[in-house]
């Protein structure tokens, strides 16, 4: 190999370097673990121009990563990279056999195991533990006053020990800010004698709890070594789904179909590469037997793809065992954008089934209605597809509304006219996505004046946070024309277990929600069609066949 065994220079960029034309840089791994580990970079002491000689990494990403590490104290595992701005869990696959981890003072190197043990045991012994702390130790946290640590302990008194160190937000003077800048000066111990915990139908038995980073109350996680585990995320705990099988295929003997709405929350390329991200969307649609979905705010027309292809060909551990037949999925997206979200404009799309019943006829981006003569672009981008549910022919229309961050209601005055002008003449219509707010808003007057009815009363909601897992806003909706009564089996769902991931980033923590909107589901009543439905026991349609222009 020759060269100094320091220099992180001497890491071949193109594995076949290594003089065999099809040896892989990982295979070396396999017989030569010391060499590699020596020649890693330590993302604990590297410099900004050392950082940049990682594939993908330029001047403005090696910035993040040593502000990132100088804010937390320093890299605790390889997997924590991915939270920095600019690298995430693809760019982590990408370049985590050439990065390792040890302490600013040691100049020693550790292999993958090591490092969880030494990250496991920096978690009890550094920092303070918030549920044990004095007054005084609680003071010795920068940014936390006296007046403070008093209310700590107040608080920890009447209401007993802390679950995780997000419940001190709930202490008077602590904020989100405040709870961000001292995240890794503290963590939430307990101990307890050993109980039985359910989530979604799994049940195990927990015992003493040791963390500073808490996957979300809606998943469920287990620590193993030995497990089938997606890359890009901590490799110490692992995603359990609910326990569930999907629904009867039959309502009152009749033979009935799913539709949803999603809002994925920006969800551009990279995030739809997530593995977490990825499980969820997947899973979700087949756990809940969802055979045709609209989804809003994609801030790249080819995420939606990313969902179709691990349906279809499944990469992921929990996809691959499902035992029940995946289906054959298309999808399509809006030429144009459809509204806009934090990041930028957004497109909307729909994910569905083919081998249910389910086919696309057309899709069309609706133009804004002209006022004056002129076109208003203030006007939500209706989104609209023709679908065939087994002999009925659908017209669903795909809704991306922004709330106002001051009024927290949305300001759409021309939704009216957008609506009446577009729709008129449709009839078996279903409206539904992001409203931006509940139903009673006047702004959806014109939806009522259609004769639609909404699916979701306004006291149910719709919205999801890792700290607010029951939601706290009644945002998205399924808004159906009296003509689909005759259809409409009378049952819908918003989901709420299942949507959480421990690969999925949570600010500076683990085990985020795939989006702050939660899936909205109806169910309706289909007669029989040519195509057989995908359900258990019956054969799908081969995932070859060919796919039309209009559908990515």
């Amino acid at each position: 190999m020759g060269g100094s065994l320091g220099c992180h220079r001497s890491i071949p960029k193109d594995p076949t370097d290594f003089g065999c034309a099809k040896r892989k840089f990982s295979a070396a791994c396999n017989f030569s673990h010391i060499l590699v580990n020596q020649e890693r970079l330590n993302i604990n002491t590297a410099t900004e121009e050392e950082l940049m000689t990682l594939p993908g990494v330029n001047r403005g990403v090696a910035q993040n990563i040593v502000e990132y590490r100088d804010c937390i104290g320093g890299f605790r595992k390889v997997e924590d990279l991915a939270l920095v701005s600019g690298v995430g869990a693809a760019k982590l696959e990408a370049i985590k056999l050439e990065i390792c981890v040890s302490s600013r003072t040691s100049s020693s190197q550790h292999s993958p195991s090591s490092l969880r043990k030494d990250a496991e045991h920096q978690s009890s012994c550094a920092g303070v533990n918030i549920n044990s702390a004095t007054p005084a130790q609680l003071m010795s946290i920068r940014g936390i006053t006296e007046k403070m640590a008093k209310n700590v302990v107040a608080f920890r008194s009447e209401h007993g020990a802390f679950r995780s160190i997000e419940d001190l937000v709930r202490v008077p003077s602590f904020n989100g800010s405040l709870l961000d800048k001292i995240r890794f000066q503290v963590f939430v111990e307990r101990s307890r004698a050993p109980s039985t915990n359910t989530n979604g139908g799994v049940t195990c038995t927990t015992t003493t709890t040791t963390s500073k980073s808490h996957p979300s109350p809606t998943s469920f996680s287990l620590v193993s070594d030995d497990l089938d585990l997606p890359p890009g995320g901590p490799t110490q705990i692992i995603s359990v789904r609910p326990s569930v099988e999907p629904p009867a295929a039959l309502r009152e003997g009749k033979p009935v179909v799913r539709l949803a709405t999603w809002s994925l929350q920006g969800c551009s390329s990279d995030k739809a590469n997530n593995p977490g991200v990825k499980e969820v969307v997947c899973m979700t649609l087949l756990e809940n037997d969802i055979k045709l979905l609209a989804v809003q705010d994609l801030l790249d027309r080819e995420a939606l793809d990313k969902f179709c292809v691990e349906l279809n060909q499944a990469t992921l551990s929990s996809v691959r065992k499902w035992k029940w037949p995946r289906g054959l999925w298309k999808s399509v997206v809006s030429e144009k954008p459809t509204g806009r979200s934090s990041k930028g404009v957004s497109f909307s799309g729909f994910l569905w089934d083919s081998s249910s019943g389910v086919d696309l006829r057309d899709a069309a981006l609706l133009e804004p209605p002209v006022v004056n003569g002129n076109s208003n672009h203030s006007s939500p981008q209706l989104y609209r597809a023709h679908f065939s549910l087994g002999s009925y022919e659908l017209t669903v229309v795909n809704v991306h509304m922004q709330a106002s961050s001051n009024t927290q209601e949305v300001k759409c005055p021309h939704l009216s006219a957008s609506i009446q002008e577009t729709l008129r003449g449709e009839k078996e219509l279903v409206v539904l996505g992001d409203f931006g707010s509940s139903s009673q808003n006047s702004e959806l007057d014109a939806l009522r004046k259609e004769k639609l009815w909404p699916l979701v009363p306004p006291t149910q909601f719709t919205n999801i946070s890792t700290r607010q897992p029951q939601g706290t806003r009644c945002l998205d909706n399924i808004w159906l024309s009296r003509s689909l009564k005759k259809i409409y089996s009378g049952h819908y769902m918003v989901v709420r277990e299942g949507l959480t991931n421990p690969w999925i980033p949570d600010n500076w923590s683990w085990g985020g929600v795939a989006s702050d909107h939660c899936p909205l589901l109806a169910e309706f009543y289909i007669e029989a069609c040519s195509k057989e439905l995908s359900r258990p026991g019956v054969t799908v349609v081969d995932r070859g066949d060919f796919m039309p222009k209009h559908e990515r």
